[in-house]
């Protein structure tokens, strides 16, 4: 900038800021450190050049300027003011004292892999939240990536919204760069006016190989000649320049560098994710955990199972309201009830450090309770106790038994966490038994069992009307119900409604019990699309029960609803920690909806070696396949997961589709015959029917049914934008209309 012009843009801010010195510049801009004079302290002021100011006109950068400052990250460099001064379009930085990437390539070269490995995945994180918010920073680069003690923090999101969009062709057109040529994605070099995540992901994955090799990996003599090589050359292996980095990072920046998007990470967090556990991590405190195994029954009477087992989930309850202890929750631990193994290797199976083992003999009114953890590894015995009492004094044997537990593992527990471990959930006994009797044939997960499971729940809370965890029981089987694969008798909107006055029953007489607000959040998403709402009622219930892998599961579930795939899997990974053996095929489909097909076809493949007769597990696995490219295996794992549950109407819904898809239309037709025969004699939800449709072109007619399904809360309707078995509905004006009133326009 000429001294005439600094000297009318030092005028045009006194008073606000005194301009110190130039600190540097760019094609688009000049940033200059300053003092401000409000607030007493060193800030950046960054200068557009006058062309660029004259084509973005102040009223649309003031505009655009504002998204930037509403970005809130710990590693992204925030903006604190921005205006018009004079002609001058300016923003206001925090000033950092440190130095860029730039400026540290230039001084060492090459950086550590780990330390190179950490500043990426912090920049992710910080482009991950941006393009939360709907902004992409188009000029990712060294010079724009801070170290402020250490950290990286990003910087220029103001400049980035500005010059983008609509004005980049005519910024191009004048001769100005809009991004730097070493760093842009080749759609950003070839001028593409719509831009997403994954064309930043691309510029980071160049800015992290220039930290491994000490160069970008397309370099040349002019911008232009950059820009032809990315895309005449394939990206370089970093490997080939320097051996020591792992093959792990090496694969992944050849994803990131891919030229054609859809061959990329789908989102930074993802890149972030694939960096994960390479190279020396920071080191992460573990949780103690904790394995509860199921209880031995040494009850004369047999039928006294369902209090052993009661006694094994009530503990496990206990356990996981305390954050700072990692349960493992029922599904996995009852799935290895009747298997013989030892201690180590369910130890090994579960990801824990101990476990908790022991019996229940129950004689009349008396019980005695016998409870031990071991150190799963050495098998040696941690604490021991034997409990011998009136059945009037369960509840505090529980409470015990998780206290000494908490104790035995140094796990810290808030005094809201021990008042909650202590809280009784009835003073009747009698109901307390109908509970665990209602639980005990739920679980078994066939028709007959869950009509008289819901008739014990039924019977728990005639005798005791106050009982708010048979009420929340109630209200999660018909949740379970209505939000089921499609192989159950129940309409889902009859389920739901019975869902919602049960949970909000529980609610009114606890309103602390984490499990109500749990199906309460999963009510509200599924029944009233009410994702606010759910989203809060989600949190608070992981804020209650913070070892609930169900919550972690269905949050999981309304994440990925909201295209918000990469928290989805997150929090399905987190539901799958804490409960090893179960959630597998949420992972997988997961994976799927967020267009990460390798990984997904990776955790469908686990998911079907765990249990080989999961027929969800079978159904994921085959579009897995598909999407991979391999159709024959793919419609092979379909059929096997029709064949595994002939009942299921969304299976055999999707076999329809794919059998459509891949251009067997006759027994796509045929599939369709079937669900109607099969709607003659039970309920069929619509949302089935609409997949075969809709890959037979059918689109009208699939659109008939999704309508149909959002009256009936049928099938999974409420997920429906993010789900690939609809993207040629996508663009049908009847289903943005279905989006509006799933509140998803």
């Amino acid at each position: 900038m000429p001294p005439s012009t600094l000297d009318g843009l030092t005028s045009a801010l006194a008073g606000r800021y005194t301009i110190v010195r130039e600190l540097g510049r760019g094609g688009m801009a000049t940033v200059y450190l300053a003092d401000d004079l409000k607030h007493h302290r060193r800030v950046a002021i960054k200068v557009l050049r006058a062309e660029v100011g004259m084509l973005l006109g102040a009223d649309r950068f003031t505009r655009e300027i504002r998204t930037a400052a509403a970005l809130n990250h710990p590693h992204i460099l925030p903006l604190h003011d921005s205006g018009d001064a004079g002609g001058f379009l300016y923003c206001v930085m925090p000033y950092v004292a440190g130095e860029s990437l730039r400026q540290r390539i230039g001084r060492e070269g090459r950086l550590p892999v780990d330390e190179a490995v950490r500043l990426i995945r912090e920049a992710a994180a910080a482009l991950h939240h941006a393009h939360g918010h709907g902004v992409i920073h188009r000029d990712v680069k060294p010079e724009n990536i801070l170290l402020l003690e250490g950290e990286a923090m990003v910087a220029d999101f103001g400049i980035a919204i500005a010059v983008g969009g609509s004005e980049n062709e005519r910024l191009t057109g004048t001769g100005l760069i809009v991004g730097t040529p070493e760093y842009m994605s080749p759609e950003q070099a070839a001028g593409e006016r719509t831009l997403d995540a994954r064309s930043d992901v691309y510029s980071l994955g160049c800015v992290l190989y220039e930290l491994l090799a000490g160069e970008p990996p397309h370099a040349g003599s002019s911008p232009r000649q950059v820009i032809a090589r990315r895309f005449s050359e394939p990206a370089p292996r970093v490997r080939q320049v320097r051996p020591d980095v792992p093959a792990a990072i090496e694969q992944a920046l050849l994803r990131a560098l891919a030229p054609a998007p859809a061959d990329r990470f789908p989102s930074a967090a993802a890149f972030a994710e694939a960096l994960a556990g390479i190279g020396v991590a920071a080191p992460r405190v573990a949780l103690p955990s904790v394995a509860v195994l199921p209880f031995a029954n040494l009850s004369a009477d047999p039928d006294n199972e369902f209090f052993a087992d009661g006694i094994t989930e009530d503990v496990i309850a206990q356990l996981a309201k305390i954050r700072s202890l990692r349960v493992i929750s029922r599904g996995s631990v009852m799935a290895l009830k009747h298997r013989e193994r030892s201690l180590r290797e369910i130890g090994a199976t579960l990801d824990v450090e101990t476990v908790l083992e022991g019996s229940v003999r129950r004689a009349g009114d008396r019980v005695r309770i016998v409870a031990q953890l071991v150190d799963a590894a050495t098998e040696r015995h941690l604490w021991a106790e034997t409990y011998d009492r009136r059945l009037t004094d369960i509840f505090a044997i529980q409470t015990d038994v998780a206290l000494q537990i908490a104790g035995a593992l140094e796990a810290e527990l808030s005094p809201d966490e021990r008042n909650r471990i202590r809280r009784e959930p009835t003073s009747n006994v009698r109901a307390y038994q109908l509970y665990l009797q209602g639980r005990y044939w739920y679980s078994r997960y066939t028709d007959e069992s869950t009509r008289k499971g819901l008739e014990y729940y039924r019977e728990a809370i005639t005798a005791d009307p106050a009982f708010a965890l048979a009420h929340a029981a109630i209200g999660t089987a018909y949740a379970e119900l209505a939000a089921g694969t499609g192989d159950g008798p129940w309409r889902a909107d009859e389920a739901y409604r019975e869902g919602v006055r049960a949970a909000r029953a529980a609610l009114a007489l606890d309103p602390d019990l984490g499990e109500a607000h749990g199906v309460l959040g999963l009510l509200k998403m599924v029944y009233d699309f009410d994702w606010a709402g759910a989203e809060s009622e989600f949190k608070l219930a992981l804020k209650l029960s913070p070892g609930a892998a169900d919550i972690y599961d269905h949050y999981g579930w309304f994440c990925a609803a909201l295209e918000r795939h990469d928290e989805a899997v997150a929090l399905v990974r987190q539901a799958q920690q804490l409960d090893p053996l179960t959630h597998r095929a949420d992972l997988a489909a997961a994976l799927l909806r967020g267009g990460r097909y390798d990984e997904a076809l990776q955790a469908a493949l686990v998911c079907v070696d765990v249990d080989p007769a999961y027929g969800r597990g079978r159904s994921t696995l085959g579009w897995a396949y598909i999407k991979n490219g391999m159709p024959e295996q793919g419609m092979a794992e379909l059929e096997r997961a029709v064949q595994l549950v002939p009942g299921n109407t969304m299976y055999l819904g999707q076999l329809g589709e794919a059998y459509a898809l891949t251009g067997r239309s006759d027994d796509a037709r045929a599939v369709l015959a079937r669900l109607q025969q099969m709607s003659r004699d039970r309920y069929v939800a619509p949302y089935h029917m609409a997949y075969v449709h809709t890959g037979l072109g059918e689109h009208e007619a699939a659109i008939e049914y999704l309508e149909r399904a959002y009256q009936e809360r049928a099938g999974s309707v409420y997920a429906v934008k993010g789900s690939f078995l609809f993207t040629p509905l996508r663009g049908h004006p009847r289903f943005q209309a279905l989006l509006e009133k799933l509140n998803l326009g």
